[in-house]
Order: structure tokens, then sequence, then C-alpha cells
């Protein structure tokens, strides 16, 4: 019996009782055993082995599944166009100058008409906008694909295989760059464009046949006098004030060059230099000192407009000041 308790307390001694830097010592390096935190060095080395291999393998299988991804995708064409898409069928409309990126809620122009630094620090946001427009060589410091821009009206025959249309901006008077977007003369220009749509072609209203009951009467005169014309294919535009007050202060409006966006500049579909057509609306003398809400809309068949959605219209405020 005494053996038997001898053999017991051998087997089933407790521990030394160490200290909680001696324990931490020996977990970090054992000499006894040759441990290092825990593991011996092979157990080590077997893990690191198991590991390298499984995240290898993690990343080989990854790699495999994307480069069978970007098989699937062309970096000319999406894969879901038009109402397949999520942005749809129904192209956008948007405004520049936009107010600084800190207020990214503002949609308001607001400056002060005899006042030289207010006046540059709007053309400075149009010049910086307007820039891939002016860039036309293929040299250093030009814009890709500004080689294949050509010039475009309503009798051009059929553009090239990387031919796109020309948006000539120097010649939209007096909405110029040495003009300063007629800013300083209290009639500021603000140029709109269409959001871009792969493959989307408009259906314009080219006829009297069809115009909505809201679309504005000197519009539909407008589209009266081109009627059957090459050059009543166009995405008209309207600005108008939103509310009477704003009709009243809103004053003369001119639309440069044109009154929409020519129809040869559709459909788009992703070609080198390829820019958005633009139209400078010109408010020639909006009251001044008054804030002036301001909706825009785009005209087509194909575009339906919804104000509250802001679908087919872009609203903003204008405001001239020359205190």
């Amino acid at each position: 019996m005494a053996d038997k308790t001898k053999v017991t307390e051998q087997y089933y001694a407790p521990p030394p009782d160490l200290g909680k830097w001696e324990s931490f010592r020996i977990f970090l390096y054992n000499s006894e055993t040759g441990q290092f935190l825990g593991r011996t060095g092979s157990s080590w080395a077997k893990i690191l082995l198991f590991y390298l291999i499984f995240y290898a393998i993690l990343v080989g299988f990854f790699a495999a599944m994307l480069a069978i991804f970007y098989q699937t995708l062309d970096s000319k064409m999406p894969k879901w166009q038009m109402d397949a898409s999520l942005i749809g069928s129904n192209p956008g409309l948007g405004f520049r100058p936009m107010p600084e990126s800190a207020n990214v809620e503002s949609t308001l122009i607001y400056y002060r008409a005899n006042d030289k630094g207010s006046v540059l620090r709007w053309a400075q946001v149009i010049d910086d906008f307007l820039e891939p427009y002016r860039k036309k060589g293929s040299g250093a410091g030009e814009a890709a694909g500004a080689e294949n821009r050509v010039a475009c009206d309503f009798g051009t025959s059929a553009l090239g295989e990387r031919q796109v249309c020309d948006v000539p901006v120097d010649a939209f008077n007096p909405c110029t760059a040495a003009r300063q977007y007629n800013y300083e003369e209290g009639g500021p220009c603000v140029f709109l464009k269409l959001n871009k749509i792969f493959n989307w072609i408009p259906a314009p209203y080219n006829t009297t046949e069809d115009l909505p009951a809201t679309m504005p009467e000197d519009l539909k005169q407008h589209i009266k006098g081109l009627s059957g014309q090459p050059k009543a294919n166009t995405v008209w535009v309207t600005c108008e004030g939103e509310n009477p007050a704003d009709v009243e202060n809103i004053g003369p409006i001119q639309y440069i060059p044109a009154r929409g966006f020519p129809a040869y500049y559709y459909p788009f579909t992703n070609k080198e230099g390829y820019l958005s057509p633009l139209v400078a609306v010109l408010f020639e003398k909006p009251r001044t000192g008054v804030l002036i809400n301001i909706e825009c809309k785009a005209w087509a068949k194909n575009i339906f407009y919804d104000r509250y959605e802001r679908r087919g219209s872009v609203h903003f405020e204008l405001m001239v000041d020359r205190s």
C-alpha cells in the first residue's frame, strides 16, 4: 500500500509554484523542452507550412474566380444596358458651375457682379469643367482621343469608326472664357449636359404632333418653325422660374449654340475622345439681389419628367448681387 502511494505521489505531484514573470519567461522559451511560445520548432514549422498552403490555395482560388469574372466583362461596353442596368434609360440633366464641394447639398450660384474676385472664382470653376473640351491634339498634355474629334452638323455624313463629334465651346459667344462667361455683365451663363447612357438614342420631338401639354408654348413654336428640317432632331432644353415670382425675376434667356442637344451626338458608345454635348444657358438680365429658383428640363419622347425625383430635369438657384 505504501508503494502505491509513492507511485501516485510521483505521477500526480503538483507543478512547481512559479511567479507570474517566471511563468511568462518559461512560456516565451522553455530551455528544458526547447519550446518557444508553447511549441517546439518542428511544431511551429508544421503549423506555418499548413497555413502557407491553406492561404496559397485561398489566393489561387480567389484569383481564378476573379479571372473568370473578368472574362465576362468588356472594358468598352457595359454588360447591362438601358433598362437592364441600374441607371436605366432615362438620362439625367446636370448643370455647371456647381457650388464648392464642401457644401454638397447646395445648388446655389451666388456672386457679386461688381466684385472681380467673385466673378473670377466662378469663371475658374467653369474653366476647369471645360478644360477637356478645349484639348484638341494628341501631344503631351492633351486628352486621350482628342484627335478623334471632328466638326459635325446636321448634314454631316456618317462618322468613321473612331471619330466623335466635337463640342466647340470657344464658339459659345458670349459664354466664353474670354468674356468670363458673361458673369461680370450680370448675365451669367450656366452650362447644361445630359448624363451619358451607353447606346441611348433620343427620340426627338421633331414635328408638332404629340407635343406634351406641359411643354412651354415658346418651345412649341420653335419646333413648329423647324418641323421637318434636320435641325428639329434635337433633345430640346427649357429653363424657367419654378414659382410665379421666379418667372418674373428670371428675365430673358438665350440658349447657345442652339436650344438643345443635337441628335448627331448620340448614341454614346464609349469611343475614345467622346464628350457630352453642352448647352450654355445665358440669363441675360436676372433681377439682382433676389434668389431665383430655376428648373431646366430636357425634352424628348423617351425622356420622362418627374420633378420630385429629378428625372429629366435639374434644379438650381441663381442670385446675382451688385452690393
